[in-house]
């Protein structure tokens, strides 16, 4: 199954390949080389297809867990200043995704949607300490009577250039829903209240709408 992002992009990569075999039968004569190409051709759409795959996932609804938004690794759990929006400190746990990561976004908690923005911005690479402020992203609040607000950030890497956010204001949201996706690397932070019991540990690989970020007590 494939995010319905990908869907055009499948299609042009196909009519690529398609054309690029054809090429390479015709014009190169060495055996050797032409079957190499016609690998690296495949290998590549292959690739593609992977990135923009999106697995079915067994979210297992709880207004009292914050889940992972996204698959990665965690990089980041510390307590900082949030300043687009709480104006305070909260604990931010940020998880990475490589090329080869599913890049669907998932609302971490269930219930409304009071916060949506996005921001364009620098291409840093997802990890670098300034790309969360100043990188294009997109900033979502989603509250509930557990958690009171919770923000996550999608945040665009060095290969990334378009994110997707289907989050709108005064909406209500389904934890583990799709809510957006991030094309080719990127990070999301999650924005968590002070007194959040967290789940993980850093290095952690942790699956979008499946894995514990964090309990309230």
């Amino acid at each position: 199954m494939f995010h319905k992002e990908g869907h055009k992009i499948i299609f042009i990569t196909l009519v690529i390949v398609v054309g690029s075999f054809f090429l390479i039968d015709g014009f190169i004569t060495n055996e050797w080389l032409r079957k190499g190409l016609m690998i690296a051709v495949l290998a590549f759409f292959i690739l593609i297809l992977q990135f923009f795959r999106n697995p079915k996932r067994h979210t297992h609804a709880n207004d009292k867990q914050a889940l992972s938004p996204v698959d990665g690794k965690v990089v980041v759990i510390e307590k900082v200043m949030e300043n687009e929006v709480f104006k305070d400190k909260r604990i931010q746990v940020s998880v990475f995704m490589s090329p080869i990561n599913v890049h669907v976004t998932r609302y971490p908690i269930g219930g409304n949607i009071s916060y949506s923005k996005y921001h364009p911005g620098k291409y840093l690479v997802a990890w670098h300490p300034k790309a969360s402020e100043e990188n294009e992203r997109t900033t979502v609040v989603v509250e509930n009577d557990n958690f009171g607000k919770v923000l996550y950030r999608q945040i665009a890497g060095a290969l990334a250039k378009r994110i997707v956010n289907y989050a709108k204001p005064n909406t209500s949201a389904q934890q583990g829903d799709d809510s957006g996706f991030i094309k080719f690397g990127s990070r999301v932070d999650l924005f968590l209240p002070l007194d959040a019991d967290i789940k993980v540990e850093l290095n952690q690989k942790v699956r979008g709408g499946e894995s514990i970020i964090a309990e309230m007590k």
